[in-house]
């Protein structure tokens, strides 16, 4: 079993690059752990689980919304930022969290989400009721057109227009996402320094950091200009899914809005006297990577950004990877991306690419030898399935609105699987708030926790190997090159060089070695070592990974 560092406080808030290189583990608080019995996921549950996380060697946890909110969009509607909703606990309950995850030598990030909030805030409420009063100008309003119809053609990412209509302001709301999320006004200085007072709460609390929901749907075009078509060869179901129109929009007016950059130099230069980092989403079909660059770039803006170029359907192969990269050193060289295969918003990559079990391991050593940082979602390391989810079962407004063509986000929400010989799978005593799959219980930590060869052990090796070597973690990348499956590539750090190659595929393949000088290193993940001719020869899924000291 993997042995656990413990760090104390005063180191954790030493190191102010950890965020560079570092695997974080992403926690979906609903469906974690519950220890009431109420069928949701808790702060306590998290907390009992921290050793399992600690075993992995990650460096950070990210933790799903937790705040007082209706439950509408399930924590991403919030009605209070600086409360936690009582079906997660408390703020003592949080604290405490805190404090375990550092004792661990875990550091906590939570997720924030700035660019909208519930129907139900105070905020909200104050700003609707009167267009004259302090918050009237908290959150995009305005007319209609002369003919009643809402102010341009912004489309929702939900589904349908991006307008609704109140009738006490007799003006239109814009919400990006369901209409119980209107959109907060950037605009307004008074909201700008209210949310840098939220994340300053948060800070003074003991979190490391920051994942930003939607960090690009901040501002929106102050002159309401209508967005332009899209050409149906630009269009990609990365962001929505095909069945939904918002794909057939430019959105260059309702989101990606110059005036971002300002307020993400204020939140850093916050962030930066806690040594606090961030990962933002970039929710973007067509300049995902680009704008990642335009965030990450240099020492004001964010530390770290992702698209969603490994989080699409398209299948990861090598020569989808070399062209992402290639497209990155182009548009983002100084940029720093944070890498997921799955999280609480999109099909889970076993499902989403019919993957093997040989395949998840070689798509979690890809990860740990790529430049940037990276995401686990819970679950991942044990090779959880997407849950095929009836109707009826399903709690999700986005995949109800749009079945059966999409069917939403559930399938990847469903509870952790604890244990194998209990029908909830260890998650809860009561009626868990989302089906456990029975299929998933084989998958349970009680049977591959310490299970020797197991798909758990495999990434706490590989997680281990990034620890070891500062240039998987830190490095500089060189030379991607596709040979059919195979993803080839150097990485290097101060006088010491790492190539990488791994197979893609289910057919055997061969590359030629490096050179000599090289050794191999690796073994204990599957990787092979060149034979006498000079031929890197790989098997189905398999990798190489070879050394030199310079």
């Amino acid at each position: 079993m993997t042995t656990m560092t413990l760090l104390d406080s005063g180191q954790l808030a030493g190191a102010r690059d950890w965020w560079r290189g570092a695997v974080i583990y992403q926690i979906y608080p609903r469906s974690f752990q519950d220890t009431d019995g109420d069928g949701i996921g808790d702060l306590k549950g998290i907390a009992q689980r921290l050793d399992y996380i600690a075993e992995l060697g990650v460096d950070a946890i990210w933790i799903s919304p937790f705040f007082t909110s209706p439950m509408k969009d399930f924590g991403y509607d919030v009605a209070d930022y600086r409360d936690v909703d009582p079906m997660f606990g408390s703020l003592a309950d949080f604290d405490a969290l805190v404090a375990r995850a550092h004792g661990l030598g875990l550091r906590v990030m939570i997720d924030l989400v700035l660019s909208h909030t519930s129907d139900a805030h105070e905020w909200f409420r104050d700003s609707r009721a009167s267009r004259t009063g302090p918050r009237a100008d908290w959150y995009v309003w305005a007319d209609p057109k002369p003919d009643g119809t809402p102010p341009n053609n912004w489309l929702s990412v939900f589904g349908g227009s991006a307008w609704s209509w109140d009738g006490r302001r007799m003006q239109y709301y814009l919400h990006n996402f369901l209409s119980s999320q209107p959109d907060l006004n950037f605009h307004s200085p008074e909201v700008q320094a209210e949310l840098l007072d939220v994340a300053r709460f948060w800070l003074d609390r003991g979190v490391d950091g920051f994942r930003l929901d939607t960090i690009n749907f901040y501002f929106a075009d102050k002159e309401l200009r209508d967005n332009p078509p899209l050409s149906a060869g630009r269009r990609n179901d990365t962001i929505a899914p095909s069945v939904n129109p918002y794909n057939w929009q430019e959105h260059i007016y309702s989101k990606n809005r110059p005036e971002n950059i300002p307020f993400l130099k204020s939140l850093r230069a916050l962030m930066d006297g806690y040594g606090a980092a961030a990962v933002g989403e970039v929710g973007d079909a067509q300049r995902g990577l680009e704008i990642l660059g335009e965030y990450t770039s240099g020492d004001e803006l964010m530390q770290m950004c992702y698209a969603f170029e490994f989080l699409s359907s398209t299948p990861l192969t090598a020569s989808r990877i070399a062209e992402v990269f290639s497209k990155l050193d182009g548009v983002a060289p100084d940029g720093w991306a944070c890498w997921a295969l799955s999280n609480h918003d999109v099909v889970r990559h076993a499902s989403r690419w019919h993957l093997s079990d040989a395949a998840l391991r070689a798509y979690a050593t890809l990860l740990v030898c790529l430049r940037g940082s990276v995401c686990i979602y819970q679950g991942e390391e044990l090779g959880l399935t997407e849950a095929d989810l009836k109707l009826e079962d399903l709690q999700d407004p986005y995949g109800i609105e749009f079945w059966p063509e999409f069917k939403g986000r559930d399938g990847c929400r469903t509870p952790m699987v604890w244990q194998q010989d209990n029908a909830n799978g260890g998650f809860t005593d009561g009626k868990p708030w989302l089906p456990v799959p029975a299929e998933h219980l084989a998958s349970a930590v009680s049977r591959l926790r310490r299970l020797p060869g197991g798909l758990p052990e495999h990434y706490r090796r590989a997680i281990a190997l990034r620890h070891a070597e500062p240039a998987l973690r830190t490095g500089r990348q060189l030379e991607m090159v596709a040979e059919g499956e195979v993803i080839r590539f150097f990485r290097e750090g101060e006088n010491r060089k790492i190539f990488v190659a791994i197979n893609l595929s289910d057919r055997p393949a061969s590359v030629v070695a490096p050179g000599p000088g090289w050794r191999g290193i690796a073994g204990d993940l599957g990787c092979v070592i060149p034979e006498k001719d000079g031929r890197i020869h790989l098997g189905a899924w398999q990798c190489c990974l070879m050394a030199r000291d310079d």
